[in-house]
């Protein structure tokens, strides 16, 4: 069956898809692809993938793609990022039968046709691409124009630049992607500023984009596309329902519950910290469960007069979807609002803030202490004793004897020059490093190190005892047989 290109790839493989979910590093594993297919998403990309290293490490294409073949899983684009054309071909060979595209990021712009267009050449899928924008509108359309020619069949733009990262995201420009999709012949996706189901349809009605992409609103809101806000803690069960069924690393499960219940956590911190230590997943389902128990317990003391005013204050507030916070700028959720404003005084219409106080503590204290909050490495490291890594647990599966006790571990005794420790039989009481140096100096052994100067230099020395002198040569005389004139370089007569 010949290759599908461009709109007839999108419209016939990827069933016109126009909810898209983005590739996220870590975050978008299997489940949470099912999850968001059963709330409106129509096409997922895979985390993206390093190419060398999935070239290279067959445990790599294991745990990252080939173990997580699904046929619900589909249309399905499977995301590399590399620097080597050759690499990227090699890699895309291996996943190409088991996705439908294969998709290059080039978050960053750079001259990369090469990659495409050998990619374009040798795989049996089509080659699509994802970037970022030039701050120059026409520099932009130039590079989407590039690779367009090289072959790219599909073309995802990001409307913010390669500075435009973490804190100082703002917005993205769908001005740069409106230009773009003018500019070329292929579908074009559009990612940047997608929190709620109006902002896709009002990003397609604007730009005249095939299709809309959601990375951060769809992990804040899976259901997104189905235009609902449901209970935080249905979307929980359900994922977490969804990662029994199809397992994935703690680290994931811990990452999409910090997002779902994120300011609910902001007010439960004892919770956060729980839910930051938690070693397996029923331990994380636990603490997810005492969020749920939590705020229904705060919906049932409010009664239906304080759920109805937090229900009209959400549809007549310009509030959106949890948004990325850009300076001077704080919204809230509307879908988890209700679990800080219930309870405390109803919000003003339009207000664009639900925020629940704790009592007896003000604005400014309660941010503070929000502000303090430990990280999640420190919040680790104060786990108790039983609860051990997972480094650590094969060490003790190895040596059942072994402890972790810091108060077990032994003591020993300094260096006398350098503070490291010392050679327990060490003849100078220093450690190799320093012994080594005052042993050479002095001529001394140290056998407690291994060190054998003296003895090595009595051995040589004896040696040459041993061994017969040479006999200095006498000279000559001309008398002698084989003796030489007196006058070298005189004539013959």
């Amino acid at each position: 069956m010949p290759k599908l290109q461009g709109f007839e790839f999108w419209s016939r493989t990827l069933g016109g898809a126009r909810h898209v979910v983005a590739p996220m590093v870590d975050q978008s594993e299997l489940a949470w692809r099912l999850l968001s297919r059963r709330h409106g998403a129509q096409l997922c990309y895979t985390p993206m993938l390093h190419a060398q290293v999935f070239v290279r490490d067959a445990n790599y294409r294991k745990e990252n793609l080939y173990c997580e073949v699904c046929p619900e899983d589909r249309p399905l684009i499977v995301q590399f990022c590399a620097n080597d054309p050759e690499v990227f071909v090699q890699a895309a060979l291996l996943a190409q039968d088991y996705c439908d595209a294969i998709d290059l990021n080039l978050g960053c712009p750079q001259m990369i046709a090469k990659r495409v267009l050998l990619a374009h050449e040798k795989l049996s899928v089509p080659i699509t691409c994802k970037i970022r924008v030039f701050p120059e509108i026409d520099k932009t359309v130039r590079y989407a124009q590039m690779l367009e020619r090289a072959g790219c069949q599909l073309l995802t733009v990001h409307g913010r630049t390669k500075e435009q990262k973490g804190p100082m995201s703002g917005a993205a420009s769908w001005e740069h992607i409106k230009a773009v999709r003018q500019a070329v012949a292929i579908p074009v996706f559009a990612n940047g500023n997608i929190q709620c189901l109006r902002d896709v349809e009002r990003c397609i009605q604007d730009t005249g984009v095939q299709g809309v992409m959601s990375a951060e609103g769809n992990l804040h809101n899976p259901a997104l596309f189905e235009g609902r806000s449901p209970a935080i803690w249905e979307l929980a069960e359900e994922y977490l329902d969804i990662v029994r069924q199809h397992p994935c690393p703690l680290s994931y499960v811990r990452a999409h519950l910090f997002k779902l219940w994120h300011h609910t956590l902001q007010v439960h911190q004892h919770l956060r910290e729980e839910l930051a230590k938690v070693k397996t997943l029923g331990a994380a389902a636990a603490v997810s469960q005492e969020l749920k128990l939590r705020c229904q317990a705060r919906v049932g003391t409010a009664g239906a007069h304080g759920c109805r005013k937090v229900l009209s204050a959400m549809i007549e507030g310009p509030l959106g979807f949890c948004r990325r916070i850009c300076p001077g700028r704080r919204e809230r959720s509307p879908w988890i609002a209700c679990l800080f404003s219930i309870g405390s005084a109803s919000p003003t219409p339009g207000q664009g803030e639900f925020w629940h106080q704790p009592e007896g503590q003000g604005p400014r204290e309660g941010n503070k202490e929000s502000g303090a909050a430990r990280s999640k490495r420190a919040l680790e490291d104060e786990g108790s004793v039983d609860i051990l890594s997972k480094n650590k647990q094969r060490k003790q599966l190895r040596n059942p004897h072994k402890t972790f006790d810091p108060s077990l571990k032994p003591k020993y005794a300094k260096c006398d020059q350098c503070g490291n420790p010392k050679g327990n039989r060490c003849v100078f009481n220093l450690c190799r490093g320093c012994c080594k140096k005052r042993a050479f100096k002095e001529t001394a052994d140290c056998p407690g190190h291994g060190l054998l100067f003296k003895t090595k230099l009595e051995r040589s020395l004896a040696w040459k005892g041993t061994q017969p002198r040479l006999q200095e040569p006498q000279p000559a005389s001309p008398e002698e047989p084989g003796g030489f004139p007196e006058i070298l370089g005189s004539a013959p007569a």
